[in-house]
């Protein structure tokens, strides 16, 4: 039997912690993988959400225009609680608007609607101004009329 020279047992230490390696990942990535099966995630329903107002993913923003700190995220947070996908928070350019309104960006009219419903905005304060550069389908802008809606 020929001796091993220090050389090969550094080949055969590096092949052996690499073989090592890679074991441990697979046991790891198929523990993962049986978890998944055992464990499915659970998607949670929808408290109070009226099927007619939301159908498909409507992506919109809120922004602030009445000057009440933290207005917007508590909108955001009832808005998504509706299955609204909000994309983005914050100020409106000035905080005197007095009456809160929707602004259709994607020319999809019948979004805008469903966020003034789910709001409680009239139909007559959904304004539209569509453009192919905008990414949202709808903006709601909350004036200092905000405790009239739904919260």
């Amino acid at each position: 039997m020929p001796e091993q020279t220090i050389e090969d047992s550094q080949k055969h230490l590096f092949l052996n912690s690499a073989i090592g390696f890679l074991g441990v990942l697979l046991i790891i990535l198929l523990f993962a993988l049986g978890s998944r099966f055992l464990h499915p995630r659970v998607v949670a329903e929808r408290s109070s959400v009226d099927p007619a107002l939301v159908s498909e993913v409507i992506q919109l923003e809120v922004l602030n225009g009445c000057g009440i700190p933290g207005i917007a995220t508590r909108f955001t947070d009832t808005l998504r609680s509706y299955g609204f996908d909000v994309v983005e928070t914050g100020n409106f350019d000035h905080f005197n608007v007095t009456t809160s309104f929707v602004i259709s960006r994607s020319g999809q009219l019948e979004n805008a609607k469903r966020v003034a419903k789910a709001i409680g905005i009239a139909e007559d304060q959904i304004l539209i101004e569509s453009s192919p550069d905008f990414y949202l389908d709808v903006t709601l802008i909350i004036g200092s009329d905000y405790d009239t809606l739904n919260l």
